[in-house]
């Protein structure tokens, strides 16, 4: 029953955004609420009680702004198109999986097995092309693959984390880039080739260092999986590679031509890629039981994150123009006119101790996007998309109860705070100055 509340919420709020009824927004509003409490009654511990305590101050915050419910279900209003993206994007995965491409990638890591490097740059690689459609899945897939070479906690832990934090930056699938350049007015066709610059050094950085690591901690993994990479699995690796750049071309020229926002569009290219497929190969057998999987187990799943992304956006809307964030955005404007890396570090800095405390990052980061003016800071609207972003993706790797963080912990079998911090600090350190250096010169 929770499945279908959902999924009517979101079908509804996207036919009210191109309808633009008022009084269907009220009811979105509502179904949006209901499916918060109900999310609330099955999420895990932690997330329950923090989104409860986000949403209640950003309900308290609201009111007392004086705004009334107008206020609050705009507030709530505003996170829905982010509910759309992550409830819909997991059906992209369903053409990837009927079509064989996920063993083509398993065949390949295990054929690169006995070169460390090598095999390193194969992991890195594959979850920098499959994170940006595929979001954390791409991890439990990725790591599906390489459960019984039982590699040492230190490169899981390097190579998950820096091959999935490139897709933070750059993916419009991701809730990071769709909100960030939403918030801050920004079309992806302009923002593509400065997250994607990131997101290739940071993969260079990694990589790099790890070659480093790897001359004073040697690793010899024996497969008992013998992989030989065949003509047909090469032809699979490049159509998926294929398929991952149709998809962000078809959001380019989409957003080119309609001026619809991201989050919308990844929705319905989610929502009409696994329909096409059906259409193209006709193979509605083995199609049906992954969309009847998607409704009864894949959608009910996602209580922590209903819980988490509405509460933290109705907090992040909720503080825009109080004292706080005012004080906050003076401080930050005071520090850009002194110094760009003032202003960048001090951003950073914030966004850290916010989500290390287990914040999530759509009360940080959307909050700086919605309270920060690109013009009174003296920087153009891209440097302070690339800054949050890059903020973002850090925090993400860092903060021992992100999604990330909890799911790469347990895989390695280590705490969280030796994910982030001891196995990727010096990498997180590097690429954050780096990276500063780089947006300095966007200004």
């Amino acid at each position: 029953m929770r499945s279908y509340l959902i999924l009517g919420m979101c079908t509804l709020f996207l036919l009210q955004y191109f309808t633009q009824g008022h009084w269907l927004q009220y009811i979105v509003v509502i179904m949006s609420l209901i499916a918060f409490f109900g999310s609330a009654v099955k999420a895990d511990r932690f997330p329950r009680w923090l989104g409860i305590v986000m949403m209640t101050a950003g309900l308290l915050i609201e009111w007392n702004k004086g705004t009334g419910v107008d206020g609050i279900s705009e507030g709530i209003f505003l996170i829905l198109p982010l509910l759309c993206l992550i409830t819909f994007a997991p059906l992209l995965s369903i053409p990837l999986k009927l079509g064989g491409y996920f063993e083509a990638v398993s065949i390949l890591l295990h054929e690169l097995i006995r070169k460390p490097k090598q095999f390193y740059a194969g992991i890195t690689g594959t979850l920098f092309l499959l994170s940006p459609i595929l979001n954390l899945g791409s991890v439990r897939i990725t790591n599906e693959f390489l459960a019984e070479l039982k590699l040492p906690s230190a490169v899981s832990a390097k190579s998950y984390l820096v091959g999935f934090s490139t897709a933070v930056m750059w993916s419009p699938y991701f809730a990071s880039v769709s909100l960030v350049l939403h918030y801050l007015d920004v079309r992806y066709k302009e923002y593509i080739i400065y997250g994607m610059g990131l997101s290739v050094l940071s993969l260079l950085i990694g990589n790099l260092l790890f070659a480093f690591w790897h001359r004073s901690n040697p690793m010899r993994i024996d497969s008992p999986i013998e992989g030989r990479l065949e003509k047909i699995h090469r032809n699979q690796l490049i159509k998926l590679a294929l398929i991952v750049v149709s998809l962000m071309g078809s959001c380019l020229f989409i957003e080119s031509v309609t001026h619809w926002s991201m989050m919308v569009i990844v929705s319905l290219i989610s929502l009409l890629l696994p329909l096409f497929f059906g259409i193209a190969t006709m193979d509605w057998k083995r199609i049906k039981p992954l969309l009847t999987d998607y409704r009864d187990r894949t959608v009910p799943m996602m209580n922590n994150e209903i819980m988490l992304f509405m509460s933290a956006g109705m907090l992040a809307f909720a503080v825009k123009g109080t004292s706080v964030a005012n004080g906050i955005s003076s401080l930050l404007t005071d520090l850009a006119h002194q110094s760009f890396l003032l202003f960048a570090l001090g951003v950073m800095v914030l966004v850290l101790s916010i989500t290390y405390v287990g914040i999530h990052q759509i009360a940080a980061v959307g909050g700086l996007a919605m309270q920060l003016n690109a013009v009174d800071l003296g920087i153009s609207n891209i440097a302070l998309a690339m800054l949050l972003l890059l903020s973002w993706s850090i925090s993400t790797c860092l903060s021992p109860f992100s999604g990330l963080n909890l799911m790469v912990s347990r895989f390695a079998g280590i705490s969280g705070v030796q994910t982030g911090l001891r196995a990727n600090g010096v990498f997180l350190t590097l690429f954050a100055f780096i990276g500063i250096a780089i947006i300095s010169l966007v200004v």
